[in-house]
């Protein structure tokens, strides 16, 4: 009797849902010719982006297998899993999925093919106990098409005569086909009448169910493995209609495996080669450093040029939906300008200036760059953090310094330079926020990026003859160069007393509208935190960020104050794990899964980050402790996943095999963490240098070798000084032309000075104040020449006794 095929009961389907962040494979064929990226977690192919790096596909692909007796077993579930690259730095994978009741062993080969937009997989069933006959394997397919579950349309069709899966969504289509003739095959809703659904509960798909419709969908086909036929060949394309899709995978299928596969690892090879060759194995089969290069070079666009994200994966995507679009595949212009120095560390220049002519094209017209962004520069987030507006400047100086950006090409990326270079010098030094995209105010990374980048500036407005612009950014360096311990240093706190120190550095100080911006005034909001539990003293949030004062060139390794505050860190934030020491974030941080294992949902508590390892074996580095900076670079290895990758974060409490959590293994955070595997490249490099590679020399020459002071300190709307010290010239700083009418005896006598405007569009008046005695005040108001009115405000500055 004939069956007609009907709409799959159920819909839409159940909400939703990304998959496992805790990659353990991800690889991409580095031709432009298949634009497709694709990641592997427990044994199965997950993520797939199409046609740009920024957009996922598929929520993930594996397989069932069912046989006598109501046998039920799914392979990212029920077997153990192994996964090795096909070679060193070749991100090709072979995976081993072997039952854990011992009845069946698959394995797989997975690329992409660099001809067309199609991923291979060469699967292989071996049954280890049982006749073949009697067992039957499927594939299930859960497509996301454009980073979305939840509005896409699955069916079942033919092409050239042969059944093939397809689905669409928002522009998009794919197409799976096999080599081996497809048997039974569903399309249905997911959590209803999908074909996990059909065979977990009937044994059998439902050949009625043959289409689902603007739903979560899912697409089941049953692969015609035999005992003289133990293998098959999958392709799944991509195109712009069903038709395109089905001819890229059947295409690739006639092609073979074979003559894919030789081309894709020769192409990866041949790239690798170019490499410096900084090779390092922490067991026969882990190429450590290969395998961060090609975690690197997988993450870029092919497409966009110089583009790259921060990760191919959702952080907790298992419990994320459709309004989590972004993920970490969206582009962060410090995790791209961290990219960068990655690739200049492992010898490929070439790719880093391309990140830095993408990061100009991508620039906003006032000079700053977005929080995060799609790859076509358009803004995800609306927040802006300074340390990102000042890292593309070190990029540039780093290609600069090294003869990777001559004065030629040096002068055409001078526009952009000088609108970033004017961004960080109007707008700081206080940020929007911090590197960890949360708090406003002085933060020790950012001040120490913010003032590293205005010395760089300064240097390349110098090769292009522009003295002015370049003494006026050094001037402004070294004034808030004399004002971090003054934003950020506290002493006599009880944290002292408790570790036995002085003093220390805090993770943020309040922008203090007023001016204050002392870290003992005010309270900082810890984010992600449960409502009516965030603020707390800035004097007792502490992070190992204070050690970017080092790294950026600013304050000696050996400075009282730094020796001190990585005392206090340790003290606070150091989390000793089988793999040796790793550090949190900050104090009270609340990114991370909660206390029973669960997943982050908007609270939770911070876990130990790998990548601060890293930043802290180059601090030890710094401070000429080699050995002890070998010993951090193995507990940073070891904080990888199965497959060599490093995740953001590693779970530090019990073991909890229910939650896949394991006492200092990944956590459920991002995984892998492109700005980790850079920080681990530079990591390998500045060893090998026995010096820290992305140290800019600026700050070292001017603030530790030459110990220079500013002579004056800067007054201006957006940072409002209360006092200074005596003995200094006062630099009033506006937007618009003024006139500044001045007391230092209380309006017993008054002074004007008119203001001039400099090459970044700032009027300044330096006013001759440094013979006012301590104790005294000036007193300041203005006359708007443009606007010719009157502030009608007065604003006062105390001077203190000499800093």
């Amino acid at each position: 009797m004939a069956v007609t095929p009907t709409v799959a009961p159920g819909a839409p389907g159940i909400p939703a849902r990304w998959t496992s962040s805790a990659k353990s494979g991800v690889g991409t064929a580095l031709s432009p010719a298949c634009p497709i990226w694709f990641t592997i977690s427990h044994g199965i192919l997950n993520e797939v982006y199409y046609p740009s790096l920024d957009g996922a596909c598929t929520r993930d692909m594996g397989l069932v297998v069912t046989g006598p007796g109501g046998y039920f077993s799914e392979e990212k579930r029920d077997a153990e899993h192994s996964i090795d690259p096909f070679e060193d730095g070749v991100p090709a994978y072979r995976l081993v999925n072997t039952a854990a009741d011992g009845t069946y062993r698959i394995q797989k080969r997975i690329i992409t093919d660099p001809e067309r937009p199609v991923l291979l997989q060469e699967i292989s069933f071996t049954l280890l106990r049982g006749t073949v006959a009697d067992y039957r394997v499927y594939a299930l397919l859960a497509p996301h098409l454009v980073n979305a579950g939840m509005g896409n349309t699955a069916w079942i069709d033919n092409h050239d005569g042969k059944p093939v899966l397809f689905a669409s969504g928002r522009g998009v289509c794919l197409a799976l086909a096999s080599s081996l003739p497809w048997g039974a095959c569903s399309a249905g809703y997911v959590g209803a009448s999908d074909g996990w659904q059909q065979l977990h509960y009937a044994g059998r798909l439902d050949p009625t169910c043959r289409r689902a419709e603007n739903g979560n969908v899912a697409l089941t086909g049953e692969i015609g493995f035999s005992a003289a036929n133990p293998k098959a060949l999958l392709a799944l394309g991509f195109g712009t209609t069903p038709q395109e899709a089905a001819e890229n995978a059947s295409a690739s299928l006639k092609r073979g495996f074979e003559p894919a596969a030789k081309s894709y690892v020769q192409k990866w090879r041949k790239w690798q080669a170019g490499l410096l060759p900084l090779d390092r194995r922490t067991a026969p089969e882990l190429n450590t450093y290969r395998i961060s290069t090609a975690v690197l070079a997988t993450h870029r666009s092919s497409a966009k040029s110089g583009a790259a994200v921060a990760s191919l994966s959702i952080p907790w995507g298992f419990s994320m939906g459709d309004d989590d679009l972004g993920g970490y595949h969206l582009v962060w212009p410090r995790d791209l300008v961290e990219t960068a120095g990655g690739f200049l560390a492992a010898g490929d220049p070439a790719q880093a200036r391309e990140i830095l002519a993408y990061l100009r094209s991508i620039q906003q017209p006032d000079g700053h760059w977005p929080q995060n962004a799609w790859l076509d520069g358009s803004a995800y987030w609306p927040g802006i953090q300074m340390d990102e507006c000042a890292f593309p400047l070190l990029l540039a100086d780093a290609l600069r310094r090294a003869g990777h950006l001559p004065r030629a090409k040096l002068l055409a990326f001078m526009p952009m330079i000088e609108r970033a270079a004017s961004y960080v010098v109007r707008n700081g030094p206080v940020t929007g926020e911090d590197r960890w995209e949360e708090d406003a105010g002085y933060s020790p990374f950012t001040l120490a990026v913010e003032i590293a980048a205005l010395l760089a500036a300064a240097d390349m407005f110098d090769v292009c003859g522009k003295a002015e612009p370049a003494n006026y950014l050094r001037e402004t360096a070294d004034v808030w160069n004399d004002q971090i311990e003054r934003w950020t240093y506290v002493t006599e706190t009880s944290l002292c007393e408790e570790v036995g120190v002085k003093g220390y550095y805090v993770r943020i100080a309040p922008p203090d509208t007023a001016g204050a911006a002392s870290p003992k005034d005010g309270y900082v909001p810890i984010k992600n935190r449960p409502l009516g539990d965030s603020d707390r003293p800035a004097e007792a949030i502490i992070s190992p960020d204070a050690l970017a004062l080092v790294r950026f060139g600013l304050r000696a390794a050996d400075d009282p104050r730094i020796v001190d505050t990585v005392k206090v860190i340790d003290a606070r934030l150091r989390c000793d794990l089988p793999q040796g020491p790793v550090w949190y974030r900050y104090t009270g941080d609340g990114y991370g899964e909660h206390a029973d294992g669960t997943p982050f949902d908007g609270t939770g508590q911070g876990r130990a980050w790998p990548l601060l390892t890293g930043e802290r074996a180059h601090y030890e580095l710094a401070a000429g402790r080699k050995d002890r900076a070998a010993t951090l670079l193995l507990t940073f290895e070891g904080s990888a996943g199965p497959g060599g990758l490093l995740p953001e974060q590693v779970w530090d409490g019990p073991d909890m095999p229910e939650r896949e959590l394991w006492h200092g293994r990944p956590s459920g955070s991002a995984m892998p963490l492109v700005w980790a595997h850079s920080e681990h490249i530079k990591l390998l490099r500045s060893l090998s240098d026995g010096a820290v590679f992305d140290m800019p020399p600026q700050g070292v020459k001017r603030y530790i070798e030459d110990r220079t002071v500013a002579p004056r300190r800067i007054w201006r709307f957006n940072n409002k000084i209360r006092t200074m010290p005596a003995g200094k010239m006062l630099r009033v700083e506006l937007l618009t032309r003024a006139v500044i009418h001045w007391s230092s005896d209380g309006w017993a006598t008054a002074h004007d000075a008119e203001t001039t405007e400099n090459a970044f569009g700032i009027h300044l008046a330096d006013l001759p104040v440094a013979d006012v005695p301590p104790g005294n005040t000036i007193v300041f108001t203005f006359f708007w020449s443009d606007a010719g009115r009157w502030e009608n405000v007065d604003f006062s500055i105390g001077i203190d006794k000499l800093d």
